[in-house]
């Protein structure tokens, strides 16, 4: 890595500088790259491991190329005064841009905090996951430190095919429905990520005041759960 550029310090977590970033990388090579969840993990050879997030507003760009054309709640204007974090390389740069700066970059992130990433969980480790909780269940999905990649519109999506209420405590669920809870989770989130994203899934688009539900013509209600806005139909999810 020949340079690093971090104008924003707001985007630099757990105590990190641009000075600091800066002495960590450059020099170093980039030897691998991983995801857990929603952090995306790029290590270096003998150094340090740089964690990247990018909440709902932030793309990574490779050579001034995006692997999202557009993001549901960003701007659609491209500003490169939003680019946040640049990694020069002898060749090219990785970069994040980001306008509503909801991202981060981190270095050294405790991965071991992180729950089971949501497209590799297991039936038993999602059972476990949830087992013996007293919390709403879609609370527990959004947990990061339980299963890591769950957000609000995939927890809706979800929960809403599997026909499980996002109320039911955790802990409250049978076998039958965890399994049928794992088998949309992989089904759903595969299906959205062919499509583009997580406001693609089959509820998205009745998530408004006065939505029905595309299974069975519902009125859709929308509650507040684990501090997301939630909707779900009161007929099939029980």
């Amino acid at each position: 890595m020949r340079a690093v550029d971090a104008p924003d310090a707001w985007f630099l977590k757990g105590g990190l500088t641009g000075s600091a970033l800066s002495d960590a990388l450059v020099g170093r090579t980039l030897v691998a790259a991983r995801r857990i969840g929603k952090l995306l993990l790029l290590d270096t050879d003998g150094g340090p491991t740089v964690g990247l997030r990018f909440g709902m507003t932030g793309r990574l760009l490779v050579d001034g190329v995006a692997g999202v054309d557009q993001l549901e709640y960003s701007s659609l204007r491209d500003e490169p005064a939003w680019d946040r974090v640049t990694f020069r390389f002898d060749r090219g740069d990785l970069r994040i841009r980001d306008p509503r700066r909801l991202g981060g970059v981190v270095l050294e992130p405790p991965e071991d905090e992180l729950g089971h990433d949501l497209l590799r969980v297991t039936p038993a480790e999602l059972r476990d996951a949830l087992a013996r909780s007293t919390t709403p269940v879609k609370a527990r999905l959004l947990d990061q430190s339980r299963v890591a990649g769950v957000g609000n519109l995939i927890a809706d999506e979800v929960l809403w095919r599997a026909g499980i209420d996002p109320a039911r405590t955790a802990g409250s669920l049978d076998g039958n429905e965890l399994r049928r809870l794992h088998r949309h989770l992989r089904r759903a989130v595969d299906e959205m990520t062919e499509r583009g994203g997580s406001h693609t899934g089959d509820l998205f688009a009745s998530r408004v005041v006065g939505g029905r539900c595309p299974k069975d013509g519902t009125a859709l209600i929308r509650r507040t759960i684990g501090g997301r806005t939630t909707w779900s139909c009161p007929r099939h999810q029980r």
